[in-house]
């Protein structure tokens, strides 16, 4: 079985992390890790209304941010790839400089050491040049940093449509099959 592990930290935007969930609860032929900040269960609240259990797919692992002995803070765990989705520019920041303060900045840490994909789905506008080089800084070290920009062109009719599509593309770059991503010039 595949494994994936979706962090979840304060930035807004948890609408998309909801949609990148939903798709992993659809998909019990896929293994689940997930770990979510404090601030993320506070955003998830003030956004979606919503408790991280709310959003937590069935079957789906949860670990401690403050699990250093969790099997995501070792190479030896192995995973197809590694969404922080929203990423603050604090965890951004960590991750770039290789600070493990926690369980998410570790595992991105055991991840990019071990090459595997780490997406960075940034969260900040505007952007100041602390968070320009941290970027530079986490894309010079293997992080795919995915910024939290939909797209239009598909006529999103609501806010879900548009964070659906939007989780689509994540799901594209770590190469999982999925019909959430309306494709330019195709189609139904």
């Amino acid at each position: 079985m595949k494994r994936y592990v979706v962090a979840l930290t304060g930035a807004s935007g948890m609408i998309y992390a909801r949609e990148v969930l939903a798709y992993f609860g659809a998909r019990p032929d896929l293994e689940l890790h997930v770990i979510a900040s404090a601030a993320a269960r506070q955003v998830l609240a003030l956004e979606l209304d919503a408790a991280l259990e709310d959003v937590l797919p069935a079957g789906a692992r949860l670990h401690p941010e403050t699990d250093f002995a969790a099997p995501l803070a070792s190479g030896s765990f192995r995973a197809q790839g590694l969404v922080v989705v929203p990423c603050t520019m604090g965890t951004l920041g960590a991750i770039a400089q290789g600070q493990s303060l926690n369980l998410i900045h570790r595992a991105a840490d055991v991840f990019l050491k071990e090459r595997r994909p780490v997406i960075l789905v940034v969260r900040e506008t505007p952007l100041n040049l602390i968070h320009l080089r941290n970027m530079t800084a986490a894309a010079e070290a293997g992080a795919v940093i995915f910024p939290a920009m939909p797209s239009f062109y598909h006529r999103p009719e609501n806010l879900t449509d548009l964070a659906r599509n939007f989780a689509g593309r994540i799901l594209d770059h770590l190469g999982l099959e999925h019909r959430l991503t309306h494709r330019w010039g195709e189609e139904g």
